[in-house]
């Protein structure tokens, strides 16, 4: 069943729309379970909640008569309201509440490197939101009880996606998204910044510098400050055409294919460059955007990129990762582990274990090959679309398996810079890093 508490309380069961409650208290009552679904609520927060701190004496009964109805209403739907210790809990079997899917999308989409992917996260995220939470049914007072920082919440997605629009050259959108907002908001210098960015790169410098001002003026009024260092940073940035707002600022080692943001082929072999797809190996705790496969969907593009799938094949991956993205996650996460070990076999730290788990990968991968017609009119070895959403995993392995029975594999290096360590070939052993452009100097 779904629930939508962002805005007025709805309720709907297989995209039908369900009446569960016709009193006010009553739908209050089931929202304030859901907000904790699947954790006892007692009934000793139900009561305070419900009357603010003035409930009547009684206040326990009324409390058991509205569980009594809506189990009532929700049984024949699959919802259970089970009754423990002293107090009550919706079990959260499948069923989906708003807030939780606004809270945990938005956190999907701030772990993600590529900006396009965090802003589609974040633009599924902000279309839950309807309005203030449980609109016509609480006051805000309540609200702030409930979910004090869900407001903040919004802001911080809403500044997240403006930031992955401007990553991606996208400032008329991000004009439209956060006028009216700077407006509500005038103290909220984040929010401002994202703005007066857009409005410069849409040559508004003007309007950029009167936003500026006005959000001056506002924190001296309210707060009796000035605007913050980064604040006053873009500020002076526009007041001298800075070239570097004109664009949005991008690594230079990434690549754009079919939509996935991809690290540039710097390894000089395939098996090099899928360990490449992390960065940073050998660093206690991983820097942001150090996962480059960071959904199936991603790995399989790599694989086209890398030459060892055809377009076609590509295509089919995805349609059947649609498909089963259950086993797609689990593939991906084998090619986690499958990319941590051959790393330590060609960075020279494996140990037994790891070479072995790179011989069964390959071995299994051999059961799959196929021989086929390359480009040139050569022949090569490659997976068959036979082995479904393991064909990328496969085919990684059989290349790690080639390299090292190549005596090429005594050239390979790794990166001299820590944030890096990304491996490449050197037959000359002059180089120390992986491309001069991304970590010389």
């Amino acid at each position: 069943m779904e629930f939508r508490l962002l805005g007025p309380f709805e309720t709907g069961h297989d995209g039908h729309p369900v009446e569960v409650a016709s009193r006010r208290q009553e739908r209050c009552l089931l929202a304030l379970l859901l907000l904790d679904l699947g954790h006892l609520v007692t009934i000793d927060r139900l009561i305070s909640l419900l009357w603010n701190g003035d409930a009547p004496a009684s206040a326990r009964g009324a409390v058991y008569t509205y569980v009594g109805r809506l189990r009532a209403a929700l049984s024949p739907h699959g919802v259970r309201i089970t009754t423990r210790a002293d107090g009550y809990l919706v079990e959260a079997d499948e069923h989906r509440v708003d807030v939780t899917d606004f809270h945990r999308t938005v956190q999907r989409a701030l772990d993600l490197a590529d900006p396009a992917a965090r802003a589609g996260l974040l633009d599924e995220a902000l279309r839950l939101w309807r309005g203030p939470l449980l609109a016509d049914v609480a006051d805000d007072a309540l609200r702030d009880r409930l979910d004090g920082q869900l407001t903040e919440a919004r802001l911080v997605a809403v500044e997240a996606r403006a930031q992955a629009h401007l990553d991606l050259g996208r400032h008329p959108r991000v004009t439209r998204d956060l006028t009216e907002l700077a407006t509500q908001h005038p103290l909220r210098e984040r929010l401002v910044g994202l703005l007066m960015t857009a409005h410069y790169r849409a040559a508004r410098q003007a309007d950029a510098l009167l936003l500026y001002e006005a959000t001056r003026k506002a924190l001296a009024a309210e707060l009796g400050v000035d605007p913050g260092p980064d604040l006053q940073e873009l500020h002076r940035r526009i007041l001298r055409n800075d070239p570097v707002l004109d664009q949005p600022r991008r690594p230079v080692y990434e690549v754009r294919v079919r939509d996935e943001t991809l690290p540039w082929i710097v390894g000089g072999h395939p098996a090099l460059d899928f360990c490449n797809t992390f960065a940073g190996w050998g660093l206690p705790t991983p820097l942001p955007g150090a996962e480059w496969l960071r959904s199936y969907r991603t790995f399989a593009v790599w694989c086209g990129y890398l030459g060892l799938a055809d377009d076609p094949t590509v295509s089919r991956l995805l349609t059947l990762a649609d498909r089963d993205p259950a086993a797609a996650e689990q593939t991906l996460a084998e090619a986690w582990a499958l990319r941590s070990h051959i790393y330590a076999c060609l960075s020279g730290q494996a140990d037994n274990t790891a070479f072995d788990a790179v011989a069964r990968a390959a071995e299994a991968a051999a059961k799959t090959l196929e021989y086929v017609r390359d480009e040139t009119g050569g022949g090569r070895w490659r997976p068959s679309l036979e082995a479904g959403l393991r064909l990328p995993l496969h085919a990684a392995a059989w290349s790690a398996a080639e390299l090292l029975a190549d005596p090429r594999r005594l050239t390979v290096r790794s990166c001299a810079q820590s944030h890096c360590r990304w491996l490449f070939l050197d037959e000359a052993g002059m180089r120390r890093w992986c491309s001069l452009v991304t970590c010389a100097g």
